[in-house]
């Protein structure tokens, strides 16, 4: 499979968040409550879409993977962690998201944008525990779980555990 990676303009935001909608229905819908997918919930990743991406630089870094069509096939953002301000944490960067197509799964979309948006540095992530493929892939890429898990109010049967290199 072909495909490219790029750096998303603003004009990028509403197939960004249409995907990271569609990646959530895919991957936790059986662990979400039923009316989570609600026009708000899609609203509000536009929003926080239109506004990452209307305001680039800093020190994070967004890229998506796009086919030969410019269909966006996956996305991940990376940047510095933050926590409570009293939590020291484990890494100064963080992968703070990182999702691709079941239908892209396997083909390196994933581990292109894990490659190009945190590299080999020592980063933080939380995943869900009960993504098996998740967590086999950033295995893969080194990371360890540290103990640390937290609840998400908003999806009460998601626990999320931190994960370090």
């Amino acid at each position: 499979m072909s495909f490219s990676l790029r750096q998303p303009a603003l004009s990028d935001a509403a197939n960004v968040a249409e995907l990271h909608v569609h990646t959530w229905r895919e991957t936790y819908s059986h662990l979400l409550p039923e009316d989570f997918f609600t026009e708000r919930h899609v609203q509000g990743r536009h929003r926080m879409w239109e506004h990452i991406l209307g305001n680039p630089g800093g020190d994070r870094c967004v890229r998506i993977a796009e086919d030969e069509q410019e269909q966006i096939l996956g996305f991940a953002m990376t940047g510095p962690s933050f926590g409570p301000e009293d939590e020291e944490l484990p890494r100064d960067r963080q992968l703070f998201c990182l999702y691709v197509a079941a239908a892209h799964h396997g083909t390196g979309v994933g581990q292109a944008l894990l490659d190009t948006t945190a590299g080999n540095a020592p980063t933080m992530l939380w995943v869900a525990k009960d993504n098996p493929r998740a967590v086999a892939f950033y295995r893969r890429n080194g990371f360890e779980f540290d103990g640390v898990e937290q609840q998400d109010p908003g999806a009460p049967k998601i626990t999320d555990a931190r994960m370090v290199r």
